[in-house]
């Protein structure tokens, strides 16, 4: 299976890089090699690649910047995915796109998870955008599979059990 990964530089693009490669033929695109809020670029590599599946993490995910960078997030967090499914719409291929739980406000009771069904609701310019990015490849393909995930584990990058570590190393007060 041919497969592109955008924002395959990153910790979850390059863990689904990692995980992908040995059975299939994978192509991972970092930010310096495919801007996906550039429609021909993203054109030209659904084109040239004819990839079966496309798994977008690229992303804005400086949640914090994202509120003084709120243009930048928007495109790149929501009209990114729009252009990514236009382009793979008519191909065949499978667009997965990976969003977030910041697209919820986070007052739903414990120890209830969130549903897909449940009101959407965000509450920052990054929620706010990747919920512009859900809508966008909604309207533009039928062929797509949106995955909300939370905190992201893995070998590298940022993640949510580094971050405790270096608050219990740093300041015992806070874990």
């Amino acid at each position: 299976m041919k497969i592109v990964i955008t924002g395959g530089r990153g910790q979850l693009g390059g863990d689904c890089r990692r995980v992908l490669a040995p059975g299939h033929t994978v192509h991972a695109f970092g930010s310096g090699d495919l801007d996906i809020t550039d429609e021909q670029q993203v054109e030209n590599i659904v084109r040239r690649l004819q990839p079966d599946i496309v798994i977008n993490c690229a992303a804005y995910t400086a949640v914090d910047a994202c509120e003084d960078d709120r243009e930048r997030c928007r495109l790149v967090n929501g009209t990114g995915p729009g252009l990514l499914a236009a382009a793979t719409a008519d191909t065949g291929c499978k667009l997965i796109h990976v969003s977030t739980d910041y697209v919820f406000d986070g007052k739903k009771p414990l120890p209830a998870a969130y549903r897909e069904d449940d009101p959407v609701a965000p509450l920052s310019a990054y929620g706010s955008s990747k919920l512009a990015g859900e809508e966008a490849v909604r309207q533009n393909s039928d062929n797509h599979l949106i995955i909300r995930t939370a905190w992201l584990y893995g070998m590298g990058g940022r993640n949510f059990l580094k971050t405790m570590l270096r608050l219990a190393v740093s300041d015992p007060r806070r874990t």
